[in-house]
């Protein structure tokens, strides 16, 4: 790429190279980096229990003997069900170092859920915490698996909490681990040893990330190590302002999702930061674990974002530690993107990205031009085009049609799932299924999920821009876009659903009469509901699809 053939360069910050040069080396790499240069340094924080660089490595280099003793082997998928504890990240650089293959799982996902991946993804064996025994034990008759490993959440924790937990668990009904399971902290006292493993970094695979496909299907995106590695390299060059071995980043989004494990984990970890861990999110546990801490990243979600704007005691707390906040996942409404870096003093930038792609594709820049509602502009070494809807020609700046990728951090393909990936990868670029457009300067707007679009008289109408207009009502806290189906009408009609914010009245009427006012007359919704909250994701995504199900039940 050169300056001249893509417009975006021209609104790069000053640091921000073009391009990147990109070693050829296994992820692992940026943790054997670190606990060199940082190995005194905090890499995890859990509560009251801390571990440097230098115990991290040690940590991991003896599982992975563990591991290796009990069979695992170079290209063998092993299951990581687990929430957001050190067990994770231990289990996760032990079995790259294998050159195994991580297989992400949602630990709150049901019985017949967590049965699909183990039949898709057939991992020889699955790590996961006593909390969740009852899903393993109901299942692994009918799963291939035979390695069963099983932590403690105690295992991390120091006295006095640890002591409590012991207590909380005595009188909970979590079943006995069964003889022939392995023990989590057991195996951790495993003398390590040198096992040599070749790793291809451009074709062995690091990760399987599960998504959903247009079947309605989960499939796995084959990540390698090159790919998780390159995104990164390209986000270290993004963020200009880097505090090499002082940065401490809050995780609360899951790492079993790929932002998580990318933009949290694997980012802190190669910039020698400290990776503050929580396992579920809990308003008040954020702020004070952001004032104790003094948190200076705080990766997340717009739904986490405006939960602080709309905390009662907001202006009692100082968070004025953080520098950045990277949001992603969902689209990020203007409102709660100025209300937060208000209440804070920090930046919030909006990037996109998918699992597909390590995740990271786009980002506003951190101190350069953010312009309204963007999702920013493709980082170093990522090409980015619109092109029609049908034809899959390149549309021109300012036209609307489907956002289609290349770089070094798009997947290889889907697990065992060559027509999904001949659907989504055309000669090296990957079709998003998102509608999307770029302005002169280069900058990428999100208009919807191709799949959420509506179609009202003709109109093409997208949720996204509703729901911003929603947003920007004082008196609403959360709004959701649908389409519905009705039988007596040949057209979805609009719905949306709104969460009024605490001490406040919003009559449809009212709220109406708003929309009249800023929306097309095709785009204003035909049925308005008032609710008490909108379903989300675990990370914090709206899930129009319940909403849909809902109506149509």
């Amino acid at each position: 790429m050169t300056e001249t053939t893509k417009p975006w360069f021209k609104k790069y910050e000053p640091n921000v190279p073009y391009s990147l040069n990109y070693e050829e080396v296994p992820l692992f790499k940026i943790l054997e980096e670190s606990a060199i240069k940082y190995s005194k340094k905090t890499a995890i924080t859990f509560y009251n229990y801390s571990i440097t660089y230098e115990e991290l490595l040690k940590k991991v280099e003896s599982f992975k003997t563990a591991l290796h003793n009990l069979g695992i082997r170079k290209g063998d998928r092993v299951a990581l069900m687990l929430p957001n504890t050190p067990h994770y990240i231990i289990s996760y650089f032990a079995v790259l170092k294998l050159g195994a293959i991580v297989v992400q799982m949602n630990p709150l996902y049901s019985k017949s859920e967590i049965e699909f991946i183990l039949k898709d993804s057939s991992p020889k064996a699955l790590i996961t915490l006593d909390l969740f025994l009852d899903k393993v034990i109901q299942i692994r008759d009918r799963v291939s698996t035979k390695i069963f490993i099983i932590g403690r959440i105690k295992e991390f924790l120091n006295f006095p909490l640890n002591f409590l937990y012991s207590l909380k668990t005595i009188f909970s009904k979590t079943p006995s681990i069964p003889n022939d399971f392995h023990v989590f902290s057991s195996l951790l006292y495993t003398n390590s040893q040198i096992i040599d493993v070749q790793i291809n970094p451009k074709e062995d695979v690091a990760v399987l990330q599960y998504t959903g496909g247009t079947t309605g299907r989960p499939k796995g995106a084959m990540l390698t190590h090159f790919n998780l590695y390159s995104n990164v390299k390209q986000l270290v060059a993004w963020t200009t302002n880097i505090d090499y071995g002082n940065e401490r980043t809050l995780i609360v989004i899951p790492l079993f999702h790929v932002y998580a494990m990318t933009v949290g984990m694997n980012y802190t970890i190669a910039v020698g930061g400290n990776i503050v861990l929580l396992p579920k999110f809990n308003l008040k546990e954020v702020i004070e674990t952001i004032e104790k801490h003094k948190i200076t990243n705080f990766p997340g979600v717009p739904a986490i974002y405006n939960a602080i704007n709309n905390y009662k005691e907001i202006d009692k707390r100082n968070l004025t530690s953080m520098k950045l906040c990277l949001s992603g996942a969902a689209p990020l409404p203007i409102q709660v993107k100025q209300q937060f870096e208000k209440v804070t003093g920090a930046k919030l930038i909006e990037g996109y990205g998918l699992s597909e792609a390590s995740p990271v594709t786009h980002a506003n820049p951190i101190y350069g031009e953010n312009r309204e509602g963007s999702i920013g502009l493709p980082l170093p070494d990522t090409d980015a085009k619109i092109v029609d809807l049908k034809t899959g020609e390149e549309l021109l700046p300012g036209k609307e049609g489907e956002l289609i990728i290349k770089g070094p951090q798009v997947m290889k393909g889907y697990w065992n799932n060559e027509e999904e990936t001949r659907q989504v990868l055309k000669d090296g670029w990957l079709w998003t299924g998102d509608i999307a457009k770029m302005d002169e300067d280069g900058y990428f707007y999100i208009i919807d999920r191709k799949k959420d679009m509506i179609i009202v008289h003709g109109f093409n109408v997208y949720p996204r821009n509703i729901e911003e207009v929603l947003y920007k009502h004082p008196k609403i806290k959360e709004a959701a876009v649908v389409g519905i189906k009705k039988p007596e009408i040949a057209d979805e009609i609009v719905k949306a659903y709104v969460v009024v914010k605490e001490g406040k009245t919003l009559t449809k009427e009212e709220l109406l009469n708003y929309l009249k006012e800023h929306l097309a007359y095709y785009e204003i919704p035909s049925e308005i509901e008032l609710t008490s909250e909108i379903p989300k994701s675990l990370i914090g995504k709206p899930l129009r699809r319940v909403l849909r199900e809902k109506d149509s039940s």
